[in-house]
């Protein structure tokens, strides 16, 4: 019987187990630059793949999640910002902006 995270408590714990050696997030770094991918495997012997993680990650502060608690919510929100920004200056580098050869 598989359980749920939910029914998982402190009780679940066995005497038995050892984490004196363990490293907390050992491999987390990797995983935030490298990514990984999930494969489900269909019974026809088909599978899909998805990326998680990896070179198109953004990672939110805390502070920050509490008002974007989702993917959908920042896309809006940037969404939005981006509509604010006039198209001259979104499509100039911002290292030209302002200098001679810009403005002619």
């Amino acid at each position: 019987m598989n359980k749920q995270a939910s029914d998982i408590n402190e009780t679940d714990m066995c005497a038995e187990y050892d984490f004196t050696g363990g490293v907390r997030g050992k491999y987390a770094a990797a995983l935030r630059e490298k990514g990984y991918t999930i494969r489900e495997y269909n019974t026809d012997g088909s599978f899909t793949e998805t990326r998680v993680l990896g070179e198109k990650t953004v990672t939110l502060a805390p502070d920050v999640w509490e008002y974007f608690p989702n993917s959908q919510a920042v896309n809006y929100a940037l969404r939005t910002l981006i509509s604010l920004i006039p198209e001259k200056h979104a499509a100039t580098p911002k290292h030209t902006r302002g200098t001679p050869a810009a403005r002619k």
